[in-house]
């Protein structure tokens, strides 16, 4: 029950995250922005859970797979991990695409980068 509690927070953390880089960045439907930063940590549980079967076929060690809470603890660090990857990704692309004006003169002016 507490781990369920813990990773609601965790989700509701990378959902605002998500949803506040999108509405920094000045992007439409913001909350699909959130849900993107909660199936990318599912998506890095994921990977995280292929690579220890890997790990465990390949070198031959074991671990409880019944253990539903290991199982649990074991894969945030993916998740977040992969949370983190995304939105520094999002973020670096993003600040890029910024056109700074510096007054209502240069609107319409090319600039060359």
């Amino acid at each position: 029950m507490l781990l369920t509690g813990i990773i609601i927070l965790l989700f509701y953390y990378i959902w605002k995250r998500f949803a506040d880089l999108a509405f920094k960045y000045n992007h439409n439907k913001k909350w699909i922005y959130g849900v993107l930063g909660i199936v990318v940590y599912y998506g890095g549980t994921l990977i995280g859970g292929l690579i220890l079967g890997f790990l465990t076929v390949i070198f031959d060690f074991t671990i409880n797979w019944e253990n539903n809470f290991l199982m649990s603890i074991i894969g945030v660090p993916f998740g977040l991990a992969t949370c983190y990857a995304t939105y520094y990704f999002l973020h670096k692309k993003w600040e890029r695409e910024v056109i700074v004006i510096d007054s209502i003169d240069d609107i319409g002016k090319i600039t060359q980068d």
